[in-house]
């Protein structure tokens, strides 16, 4: 088994760099999973891992062995692991890992009524992430990023997802494709809007439907809102008009799943 003890190695050179700068993941087409609970989601959703690196002062190289994946497996000291961990709580170890292909195809697979999340021109890491958790949690269909801004293999947006990154199918696309999808498969699209808009309790989500929801600063463009089937809103009785957007679009992905009888 490799051990690395040096800061310099190129492997530790690599790992930072993947880490660090989101023009590197995307053209080594890699990223990095940190901690046991992601790394076996990842596995799950059958993420293929390329090297395992751990820290024997942390983690016992025994407590990996029920992860059940044949790969290069890397002891690092923990100096290094300081140097290369996103987090201070991933339980020493971590993994380089190949990204999926996220292209949206008018054939991906689709069960009857699906319920499809479309967020907008997401801009920071951290609310993608808690988007992922939101959309993990209602066990919607699909995610569609329609004209993304943020990297989703960032590793603030892995870590604020806890894994749920890879919990479910995510997509990447324009705005034009993913309408020209919704409408491929009749689903009933309903844009959150403070304008010319409907209270969300008194909309029918129990056929086909998607959710489009947008930035926190400017909310979703006038083309979602122009092309929506009904807009809706969520009434607001304080002194602010809007909700973070993964807690207004928890909101309302549990009412369609309320209408829907499902718990």
């Amino acid at each position: 088994m490799l051990s690395i003890t040096s800061h310099k190695n190129p492997l530790i050179k690599e790992i930072v760099l993947l880490q660090e700068k989101s023009r590197h993941r995307n053209k080594s087409r890699k990223f990095i999973i940190e901690g046991l609970r992601e790394l076996k989601i990842a596995l799950s959703a059958n993420y293929t891992l390329e090297k395992l690196l751990f820290c024997p002062e942390i983690i016992e190289a025994s407590s990996l062995e029920h992860l059940k994946v044949e790969v290069e497996t890397v002891a690092i000291s923990k100096s290094v692991y300081d140097k290369i961990a996103y987090r201070g709580s991933t339980e020493g170890v971590m993994a380089i890992a190949i990204q999926k292909d996220h292209k949206l195809s008018k054939t991906i697979s689709l069960p009857k009524n699906p319920l499809i999340l479309i967020a907008e021109g997401i801009e920071k890491p951290g609310n993608l992430g808690a988007l992922l958790r939101t959309a993990d949690a209602t066990q919607i269909d699909a995610l569609v990023l329609a004209n993304p801004k943020c990297d989703f293999y960032n590793p603030n947006c892995i870590r604020s997802s806890v894994g749920c990154a890879f919990s479910l199918p995510v997509y990447e696309t324009t705005n034009e494709e993913c309408l020209a999808f919704l409408k491929a498969h009749n689903i009933n699209l309903y844009a959150s809007s403070l304008q010319d808009s409907g209270d969300y309790l008194a909309q029918d989500y129990t056929s086909a439907c998607a959710i489009a929801v947008g930035t926190e600063s400017t909310g979703l463009s006038a083309f979602w809102k122009e092309n929506a089937y009904k807009r809706v809103k969520i009434p607001m009785n304080g002194q602010i008009d809007s909700l973070n957007v993964s807690v207004a679009t928890a909101v309302m992905l549990y009412e369609v799943k309320r209408q829907r009888g499902l718990k």
